[in-house]
Order: structure tokens, then C-alpha cells, then sequence
């Protein structure tokens, strides 16, 4: 096993030095395409930050070759859920993730050597598959399920101001763009602002929503969206759809609260068992079987 990972490996770093010396014109015409990006916004990784220049510059034009057309379109659902579109392309997201496959175990390697740490055999392999799977299945969806759970607390909020904007006299989109300017920044205001901006360059406003969902990929926001489409496309009134909504949504999350709350009640119940009844039996009957041994008494 350690042989094997040694080889693939070596067979890593080889192809890694090949790309060193790949075309400059086919660099040239990624960057044109904007396939990677030298001056990218931070995208709060350290791993990602020190990396980027590297895998950029040498990964990324190969991969741009590649046939995985299919494997684009999921990272790239994947960064647009985790609002990091502007920070990564899927080219650059795919090249990080091949890069440390060898980064992880150069890492190791280098740990084992320099603080002259006994580093086991199998942690060899182990380290180049968590380094493929790191990028997408835990760093990104970590920053996915935290975004959303950010859409989930600011939605109730953002579709009250919208339900009180309509109801005093503005049109729907007049009354996201008040949202837009007064609410509190959040991912459903920045979604929001990207709508508007979309449907200034000729989107419809069915498919600027479309596309705010398909970005956010929440079941209440496509829930959300599909019942104002509907309500857009019959002539209903926006400002009664958007006060149903909002209850549905407080009521939504109350339910949640009230499942997390039953979770969090299961989760004490072993530590109470193990740790606090055994003290509070300390604390009561101490004190009495320590006067009872004092008095002579025999157990």
C-alpha cells in the first residue's frame, strides 16, 4: 500500500512538472476567457490563498482542457450556492483539488522531516484522497451551510420590508430595490441585488428569480420564488402573497427551532447521566455516609 502511494505520487509530481513547462499562449488564452483570475477576491481559505498561485498558474491551463463538462456544471452550482462565483471559477475549484492531492502529502512529508515526526504509512493515501475531497465536500460545504442558514434568519425580515413596501404603493421590483438599499446586508440582499441587476440587462423577471434560486438552492427560497412567479403571471396581488409568505416562513422557522431545541434536550441527556446526577448524589449522600463511617456505623 505505501509503495502504491508513493507511486502515485511520484507519477502526481511528474505530471505537475510537465505543466510547469506548459505553453505560455494557452495560459494567455485561459486568463482571456477568464478561466482564472491572478487578482481574485479572498476567498476566506488560507489553504486556497497561498495556493492560488501556484495551481493557477500551472494547473489550470491543463485542466481547461479537459472533458468534464459535466464536473463544471456541479462546481459551479456548488460556488454559486456558497456565493463565491466572483472569487473561483470551476476550472480553478478542479485544480485545486488535484493540487492537493499532492499538496496534502508533500505537507505530511514535510512535517515528518522537519519536526522529525513518525508519520504512519497509510497516512500517505488517506492524505491524497481527503486532499481531493477537502475543496468541495468539506471546505465548500461548510461555507454552503453556513450561507444558507444565513438566507434562513434574514428571509423572515427581508420579505416583511418587502410586504410593507408593496402595501404602501410600490411595484414589486421598486420594492425589492428599497430592500436592497435599507436592509440590512445579508446573502438574500446581495441575491436580490444581483436580481435586479440582471433583469436591468434584459433578463425577465421570471428568470432573474429563477436564477436567484437556482444560486441560493434552498427549498424555501425555490418554494418562495415559484409561488410570486405564479402570483406574477395571474395578476394576484404581490403584497397579500408576500405577507402568506412570511408567516409561513416565521411559522417555518419556529418549527425548526422548536426540532432543534428536542435535539439539543437528547444530546444532554447522556452527560446528565454520566457526569451531573452521579455529583449531585455525591453532594447529598456524602456528607451522610461520611458521618455514618465517623459514628462507627458498619455497611
Amino acid at each position: 500500500m505505501i509503495n502504491f502511494a508513493y507511486i502515485a505520487l511520484a507519477i502526481a509530481v511528474y505530471f505537475m512538472v510537465r505543466t510547469v513547462f506548459s505553453d505560455e499562449e494557452k495560459r494567455s488564452a485561459g486568463r482571456a476567457l477568464g478561466n482564472y483570475r491572478e487578482n481574485a477576491p479572498d476567498a476566506g481559505n488560507i489553504i486556497l490563498k497561498y495556493s492560488r498561485p501556484f495551481f493557477s498558474r500551472y494547473f489550470v491551463p491543463t485542466v481547461e482542457g479537459l472533458k468534464i463538462d459535466d464536473t463544471r456544471k456541479v462546481l459551479k452550482r456548488k460556488l454559486a450556492s456558497a456565493g463565491l462565483t466572483e472569487a473561483l471559477t470551476p476550472d480553478e475549484l478542479y485544480s485545486f483539488k488535484l493540487f492537493l492531492i499532492i499538496g496534502f502529502p508533500l505537507g505530511l512529508i514535510f512535517i515528518k522531516f522537519a519536526w522529525d515526526i513518525d508519520v504512519p504509512f497509510y497516512a500517505v493515501p488517506i492524505s491524497m484522497v481527503i486532499g481531493y475531497f477537502y475543496p468541495d465536500r468539506i471546505w465548500l460545504s461548510s461555507v454552503i451551510k453556513n450561507r444558507q442558514e444565513e438566507v434562513r434568519r434574514a428571509m423572515p425580515f427581508v420579505v416583511d420590508l418587502l410586504a410593507l413596501s408593496t402595501e404602501a404603493g410600490l411595484d414589486f421590483m421598486g420594492a425589492i430595490a428599497k430592500v436592497t438599499e435599507k436592509a440590512k446586508p445579508s446573502p438574500v440582499v446581495q441575491e436580490m441585488d444581483m436580481m435586479l441587476k440582471e433583469i436591468k440587462v434584459g433578463s425577465s423577471r421570471a428568470e432573474a428569480m429563477r436564477n436567484m434560486a437556482w444560486r441560493i438552492d434552498m427549498m424555501e427560497i425555490n418554494s418562495f420564488v415559484a409561488v410570486l412567479i405564479s402570483a406574477d403571471e395571474m395578476g394576484a396581488s404581490i403584497g397579500k402573497i408576500l405577507r402568506q409568505q412570511s408567516e409561513q416562513i416565521r411559522h417555518e422557522r419556529f418549527i425548526r427551532a422548536e426540532k432543534a431545541g428536542a435535539k439539543a434536550s437528547q444530546a444532554v441527556l447522556l452527560p446528565m447521566m454520566l457526569f451531573i446526577i452521579p455529583a449531585v448524589f455525591i453532594i447529598i449522600f456524602g456528607p451522610f455516609i461520611l458521618g455514618m463511617k465517623g459514628s462507627g456505623a458498619d455497611f
